[in-house]
């Protein structure tokens, strides 16, 4: 879960590095493009972890 967290972290930086610095927009789109990639990791973990159900 720290890597989740610290990914979505490194998503914010860059995109408010690619909004605030000019010439730099294409930051903005890479934070968005690891926000997005962490939260499909995200749901695909989420929905292993939720598959595991013993059967007694």
């Amino acid at each position: 879960m720290a890597i989740f967290l610290f990914f979505v972290l490194l998503a914010v930086v860059l995109g408010l590095v690619g909004v605030a610095v000019e010439g730099m927009t294409y930051l903005l789109v890479v934070g968005a493009v690891v926000l997005v990639v962490d939260l499909v990791f995200l749901g695909a973990h989420l929905s292993r972890r939720t598959g595991r159900r013993s059967v007694r």
